[in-house]
C-alpha cells in the first residue's frame, strides 16, 4: 500500500503539468497507429459514460485508440499504467464530456457539392434566389452548369414552387438546377429541361414526376430521384480535386460538431476520396457506406468486397432503398389525400411487390436493408416487405431499418417492435417541418408524426442522426428537438404535440448508442467503457445541468476519434 500511495502522490504532482500537443487530422503526416499506440489520461472532467451500469467517471485513459480505463481519478491512477513512460495527460478542467455523436443518417457527398455549389438554405424569396444564381452566372461561362439547393418555398411569402422562367430570367445562357432541401425535388431551367429532351410530351418516369403547367408544358420542377436524374445525368461530375475539397471541408464541420461516427448515402467516387483520406491518416469520422439498393446483386456484393465490411475507420453496410419522397413537396406516399391538396396522396417511387422480391433476394445474400419512408401508406408498405422477407428467409438478426419514419399509422408502432424493425430517425425535421406538417397532413394523423416516444413506448429501438445535408450536421440542434419539440426560438408553449418528447437519456442514447446497434457495433462504440472505442467530445455546457434552451449554443471544445484529436477550438 505504500508503493501504492507514493504512486499516487507521484502522478497528481505530475499530471496537472503535462502538455498534450494538439495535431489538426487534415495537416498530420503520421499514421494513425503512430498517433494512438501511447497511453494518453483524460482527467479531472464530468464525464457522462452512457454506460447504465457506470454512468458517471471523473477520467479516462486511452491506448491503441480504445478506452484502457474510465472511472474515478484514484482508480485511473493506481491501475491504469501510470507510470508507463512516455504518457501524456489532458486537463478536462472539470468540463462536461460524453460518447462522441453517432449520426445514423448524413450524405457527406452531397454536402459536400454543397460547398461547392449555390448556396441557398435559408433565402427568403425566390428573389433573393434569383440574385444569388446572378452572382453564380457572373463566375461561370456560357454553357457551364449552375447547381445549388437548400432552397425551400414554405419559408417565402407566396409559398408556392419556383418555375423555370425565373430561372431564365437571371440564367438565360447555362443550364440551371436547384434542389430542394427535401433532396426529392428540384427546379430546372428551360437549358437544363432542353439538354435532358424534357418537353410537353416527355412522359414522366416511373417513380417520378415532371410537373406541367395548364398547356402541358414542364414548369421546371421535377419530383423524385428519377424525374431528377433525367437533368442530373447531364451534369459533368466534378473533378477529383474538387471532390476532394468538398469533402475536406465537410469532415471538418462534422469534426467541429463533435460527431465520430456516420452512417453515409453518397455516391462510390466520394467513397474512393474517404479512402484515399483513410490511407493517408487523415480521416476524422467512422464511416459506413451505404449501397444502393437498385444495383445488381453481382455489383452490390462486388463493391462491397471492395470497400470491405470490417474496417473500423470505413467500410460498407446496409442497402438503402426508396419508397417514397418527402412531406415538404408532397411526394411522402399517404394512405389519404393530403389535406392541403386533395388531389394527391404522393409518390410511391417502388412498385412494391418488385420491391419485395428484389429485399428477399438481398436479404437472403446477407445483406442489411435500410428503407426510406416518410409517409404513413409508405412505412406500411416497408413493414410489409420486411415481413415479407422474414418470412420467406427464417429468422436471423437483420436489423432492418426504416429511414425516417416520419408519420405512421398508430396500428403500425406495434409491427415495427415485432418485426424488430430499427426507427432511424432525425428530430431536427420536427423542427423545421412543424411550421406546416399539420397543414399537410390535418390534425388526426399529426399525432402520429415524429413519434419518438410512441416508438419507445411501443418497445421500437431508436437511432438518431440529422439527414445533413437536409438539415444541418449540429446534433444539439436535434437534442433540443427531442426533448423540448419547440422552435430554436421557443414556442409553442410546452411542445409542438408534447406527448412525444422523451428524456435528454433516451435521445443520448438514440444518438450514441442506439446508432451503433443499429450498424451492428454495439460494445464497439457509443458508450465510454473499458475495450470500446475512444470517440468522445468535451463540451462547453453540461448537458444534464443546462436548460436545453442552451443545447443549441453548446460548443465542442474538443473531438477525440480513436484516441486521436480531429478538432481542437484551441
Amino acid at each position: 500500500m505504500k508503493l501504492r500511495r507514493n504512486r499516487v502522490r507521484l502522478l497528481a504532482g505530475i499530471l496537472p503539468f503535462a502538455v498534450v500537443v494538439l495535431v489538426s487530422a487534415f495537416h498530420a503526416n503520421t499514421s494513425v497507429a503512430q498517433r494512438t499506440s501511447h497511453l494518453v489520461y483524460y482527467v479531472h472532467g464530468r464525464i457522462y459514460t452512457n454506460d447504465p451500469a457506470q454512468p458517471w467517471a471523473e477520467a479516462i485513459a486511452v491506448s491503441e485508440g480504445k478506452i484502457a480505463c474510465v472511472g474515478k481519478m484514484a482508480h485511473i491512477l493506481l491501475d491504469c499504467g501510470g507510470s508507463q513512460e512516455g504518457a501524456e495527460t489532458v486537463q478536462l478542467d472539470g468540463h462536461f464530456v460524453m460518447p462522441g455523436f453517432n449520426d445514423a443518417h448524413v450524405h457527406l457527398g452531397g454536402a459536400a457539392a454543397d460547398e461547392l455549389a449555390v448556396p441557398l438554405t435559408g433565402v427568403p424569396s425566390v428573389e433573393e434566389m434569383q440574385k444569388r444564381v446572378t452572382a453564380a452566372v457572373a463566375k461561370h461561362k456560357e454553357g457551364e452548369w449552375i447547381t445549388g439547393g437548400g432552397w425551400d418555398h414554405t419559408l417565402w411569402p407566396e409559398k408556392r414552387f419556383p418555375n423555370r422562367q425565373q430561372l431564365d430570367a437571371v440564367a438565360p445562357k447555362n443550364p440551371v438546377i436547384l434542389t430542394h432541401i427535401s433532396g426529392h425535388v428540384a427546379v430546372a431551367n428551360s437549358l437544363a429541361l432542353k439538354s435532358a429532351e424534357i418537353n410537353k410530351t416527355t412522359p414522366n418516369p416511373p417513380g417520378g414526376e415532371i410537373e406541367r403547367d395548364g398547356l402541358g408544358e414542364p414548369t421546371g420542377m421535377l419530383k423524385e430521384g428519377a424525374a431528377m436524374s433525367l437533368v442530373r445525368v447531364r451534369i459533368p461530375d466534378p473533378t477529383a480535386e474538387q471532390r476532394r475539397k468538398g469533402i475536406e471541408l465537410v469532415l471538418r464541420n462534422v469534426a467541429e460538431n463533435g460527431v465520430t461516427s456516420v452512417q453515409d448515402y453518397s455516391d462510390w467516387a466520394d467513397f474512393q476520396v474517404y479512402h484515399d483520406l483513410k490511407e493517408e491518416g487523415k480521416l476524422t469520422v467512422r464511416i459506413t457506406e451505404w449501397l444502393p439498393f437498385d444495383l445488381s446483386l453481382n455489383e452490390l456484393q462486388n463493391r462491397q468486397a471492395q470497400g470491405g465490411t470490417r474496417d473500423p475507420w470505413l467500410k460498407t453496410g446496409a442497402l438503402k432503398a426508396f419508397t417514397d419522397g418527402a412531406l415538404g413537396s408532397r411526394t411522402a406516399a399517404m394512405l389519404e389525400p393530403y389535406s392541403d391538396d386533395p388531389s394527391t396522396s404522393g409518390i410511391l417511387t417502388n412498385d412494391p411487390e418488385k420491391l419485395k422480391a428484389m429485399a428477399i433476394q438481398r436479404d437472403k445474400s446477407g445483406f442489411q436493408l435500410a428503407f426510406h419512408a416518410i409517409g404513413d401508406r409508405a412505412n406500411r408498405i416497408a413493414l410489409d416487405v420486411f415481413e415479407a422477407v422474414a418470412k420467406a428467409n427464417g429468422r436471423r438478426d437483420r436489423r432492418d431499418r426504416i429511414e425516417h419514419a416520419q408519420v405512421v399509422a398508430p396500428m403500425d408502432f406495434a409491427r415495427f417492435a415485432e418485426l424488430q424493425v430499427i426507427a432511424s430517425m432525425q428530430p431536427s425535421h420536427q423542427t423545421t417541418d412543424m411550421r406546416w406538417a399539420e397543414d399537410r397532413i390535418g390534425r388526426e394523423r399529426i399525432i402520429g408524426a415524429y413519434a419518438w416516444a410512441s416508438m419507445l413506448k411501443n418497445g421500437v429501438r431508436l437511432a438518431f442522426g440529422t439527414d445533413y445535408n437536409v438539415e444541418p450536421i449540429s446534433p444539439f440542434r436535434g437534442l433540443y428537438a427531442c426533448v423540448t419539440r419547440e422552435r430554436p426560438d421557443g414556442g409553442p408553449k410546452n411542445g409542438w404535440e408534447p406527448q412525444e418528447k422523451i428524456s435528454l437519456a433516451d435521445c443520448i442514447r438514440a444518438y450514441t448508442s442506439g446508432s451503433a446497434y443499429a450498424q451492428f457495433e454495439e460494445g464497439r462504440k457509443g458508450e465510454l467503457k473499458e475495450g470500446e472505442y475512444a470517440d468522445f467530445i468535451v463540451l462547453s455546457n453540461d448537458l444534464t445541468k443546462v436548460p436545453p434552451s442552451q443545447f443549441i449554443k453548446t460548443r465542442v471544445l474538443r473531438t477525440v476519434v480513436g484516441g486521436r484529436t480531429v478538432y481542437s477550438s484551441n
